[in-house]
């Protein structure tokens, strides 16, 4: 049997006749660059999102460069992150010329510990930007109410947990700015590129509006040095279609998650592995990634095995981004960030997209249980 970790194909062959035929008026249109399309989805992930309102970007690395380049934030001044997720989060930091700081990870929901937070605070520090990683969201309501002592502009990184909730909030709603990434391989995943930032007001979507397009408003009049994040319309036209079905997908995921856990439980791999935790926060949890901790170091062992039998998985992340070549003028050592470094080595993600079966999970259950023999 062969389990991908991810296959698109089985969601496009649903909705094909429909997305062909968006694709084709746009063509007809030949207007491919922000305009109605894009307006449209971005009051449909506002509404979806429960925010005041919402800036179609490139990427959602672009979102996070935004959100930071709008807020005036760069040389001098810290932002205070996990070192426990993709590259993006840390790497806009860095680009808009500002210092990444890394606050240790919780250990069972490998998001950032708020209790880590307040330690990293100094007069130079101007924002957080927590992590929803793997489809649930940080402890939202500690990390405002440090931020809010602190005057610090918090920036939700959401890019993997569109329609994720925290006691009942959705992901993005919550900080000053909510940035999702539309990468295909997303719960919600466009036909390349593609990103949007949410905001909580109306003054805020208006400016980040005016620095997607080079801060230019009227035409040819630039108040700001901004950027070109414009997001294609093509891109939005294509989420559109996808947004009315994320909800069954998202359902689907999480009888995925409930049904591996079933099949660990009944099998005899014991505590030799662990399983993710919802935490009693989050009222929503979408599961973009279902990722395991291998213990005993036999984690490597088990991804062999895993691709040895034709089956998908993959690591994230291997390296913590404090430990990253790139961040070495940080100052970082090994032990500095021990959560996170422990939960590098024995994490591994296994497959859980929408489409997948039963019995796709069976075989991954009893494949990791040999391999633990």
């Amino acid at each position: 049997m062969q389990v991908p970790l991810l296959d698109l194909k089985g969601q496009f062959a649903a909705l094909k006749p429909e997305i062909m035929k968006e694709i084709e008026e746009l063509c007809d249109s030949q207007m491919f660059i922000l305009g109605p399309k894009v307006a449209a989805l971005e009051t449909e992930i506002a509404a979806y999102s429960r925010a005041n309102g919402a800036c179609g970007v490139s990427s959602g690395s672009d979102a996070l460069l935004i959100s930071l380049m709008v807020e005036g934030i760069g040389a001098g001044d810290e932002v205070i992150t996990t070192p426990f997720t993709f590259f993006a989060t840390a790497g806009a930091i860095a680009r808009v010329g500002a210092k990444p700081v890394f606050a240790d990870i919780d250990p069972e929901t490998f998001n950032i510990n708020p209790a880590k937070i307040e330690a990293k605070i100094t007069p130079r520090t101007r924002a957080v930007i927590p992590v929803h990683l793997f489809g649930q969201t940080a402890e939202m309501d500690p990390i405002l109410e440090i931020a809010r002592a602190h005057n610090l502009i918090v920036i939700e990184d959401a890019a993997q947990a569109i329609g994720a909730e925290y006691k009942g909030r959705r992901a993005g709603s919550m900080g000053n700015y909510g940035c999702f990434s539309f990468f295909p391989s997303k719960n919600l995943g466009g036909f390349g590129d593609g990103g949007m930032v949410t905001a909580d007001s109306p003054e805020r979507v208006e400016k980040l509006k005016i620095f997607r397009n080079h801060g230019m408003n009227p035409k040819y009049y630039h108040h700001f040095v901004g950027g070109n994040f414009r997001l294609a319309a093509l891109q939005a036209a294509v989420l559109s279609i996808k947004l009315k079905h994320l909800d069954s997908w998202t359902a689907a995921r999480q009888k995925n998650a409930e049904e591996y856990r079933r099949l660990f439980a009944a099998s005899a791999i014991g505590e030799k592995v662990a399983l993710p935790v919802k935490a009693s926060f989050s009222s929503r949890h979408i599961y973009n990634q279902f990722s395991i901790l291998v213990k005993d170091g036999k984690r490597d062992a088990v991804k062999a095995a895993l691709q040895a039998a034709g089956i998908g998985c993959d690591i994230y992340y291997p390296v913590p981004l404090h430990m990253q070549e790139c961040f070495a003028s940080l100052g970082y050592r090994k032990g500095d960030l021990p959560v996170s470094e422990a939960v590098a080595d024995e994490i591994l993600a296994l497959p859980i997209y929408p489409e997948s079966t039963t019995e796709m999970r069976e075989y991954v259950v009893a494949t990791i249980e040999t391999a633990l023999k």
